[in-house]
């Protein structure tokens, strides 16, 4: 059986078991922290950057004045005026003037539009009379060749075949490709 010297011993050791195994976990918690604090460091550089290296009071507010704006500020208006009334519209009015002067050089205005057409300009003339040209003999339009620059000057045409009459110099002719023994030379080119 159990006598009370057994079972202060015994509680002893396991008192002192848990405090082992609470130490152990103490232990393990605070290297897993360790390692967890590690990594939140680096990623904290990553996106931060280093702490303490410009500043060692990170919190502070950034300067909104630069050397450049310090040094080279813009002349500030006294206030008061510099010059007179008059003085000032005296210019405005010799600014105008000569703005007006430039811009008239610059572009003139344009000229006045000719609507005329060209029957209006040519053919309706002041003191023209048109007159109807009596013709000598009659034509028949479906029949006769019309009359151009060409078929009155088709002997200056070049590759043009030969003419049988003059009235007709574009029709079709084989005298070219007909042989000589075939030819009809009793045809005489009809003139009108």
């Amino acid at each position: 059986m159990w006598t009370e010297e057994d079972k202060a011993v015994d509680i002893n050791q396991h008192d002192a078991d848990e405090k082992k195994t609470k130490e152990e976990t103490k232990e393990k918690f605070k290297f897993t922290q360790n390692v967890s604090d590690l990594q939140e460091t680096r990623e904290e550089i990553l996106r931060r950057g280093h702490r303490g290296i410009f500043t060692m009071n990170p919190d502070a507010k950034m300067e909104n004045v630069t050397t450049l704006k310090a040094s080279f500020a813009p002349p500030r208006s006294p206030g008061v005026r510099l010059r007179g009334i008059r003085s000032e519209l005296l210019e405005r009015r010799i600014a105008q003037i000569v703005r007006d002067k430039i811009q008239a050089e610059r572009n003139p205005p344009l000229p006045q539009t000719d609507f005329n057409t060209v029957t209006q300009r040519d053919f309706r003339v002041n003191g023209f009379i048109p007159q109807i040209t009596q013709n000598s003999h009659l034509h028949d339009y479906k029949t006769e060749q019309a009359i151009s620059y060409w078929s009155d000057n088709f002997q200056q045409i070049q590759g043009v075949s030969s003419v049988e009459s003059p009235n007709t110099p574009f029709k079709k002719c084989a005298q070219f490709s007909t042989p000589i023994s075939e030819q009809r030379r009793d045809i005489e080119p009809t003139i009108e």
